[in-house]
């Protein structure tokens, strides 16, 4: 499985779209799950990047995380109102998993609290789910085309552009 850390090694055209619209959107993106029933679910979320890795915590009881417990596969979309997407767009998909190490989870809360001032220090999260990335892709606009950036394990981004 890829961490965030290696994600951005090896993609780093990518990472640096999702990074850029992520800050843009003030962390806002767009969590794809599977519900229940086999159909999707679309949940907003605020994705953070801690240690390397890529975080998906909420609050406990929520539809999307009872589907991702159940299925952990997701597809994360940065959230745009861009018609034109002219400072792009990226998705990542891939699997999470629950991290249950209380040291990590304090180091997380703290770094939460002195980035936004929302506290969370002291309290055990559930879900603290780790992301790991199988695939991502982002969109870029230059002048009189279109670049589609593809990641995929095993390999580099893949560019096609159109016209």
């Amino acid at each position: 499985m890829t961490d965030w850390t290696e994600f951005a090694g090896v993609a780093p055209r990518i990472a640096a779209t999702f990074l850029r619209r992520h800050g843009a959107t003030g962390n806002l993106c767009l969590l794809g799950t599977t519900r229940r029933d086999g159909y999707p679910r679309i949940s907003p979320i605020e994705p953070r990047l801690f240690d390397g890795r890529l975080w998906l915590v909420g609050m406990p009881g929520t539809v999307k995380f009872q589907d991702l417990r159940r299925d952990p596969r997701f597809c994360l979309h940065t959230a745009t109102i861009d018609p034109q997407v002219g400072d792009g767009d990226a998705k990542l998909w891939g699997l999470v998993h629950q991290v249950d190490d209380a040291d990590l989870q304090r180091r997380w809360a703290a770094a939460l609290y002195a980035d936004t001032g929302f506290d969370l220090r002291g309290q055990q999260l559930d879900p603290f789910l780790a992301a790991d990335i199988t695939g991502a892709s982002a969109v870029e606009v230059g002048a009189g085309h279109l670049d589609v950036v593809i990641w995929k394990p095993g390999g580099g981004e893949t560019v096609v552009r159109k016209h």
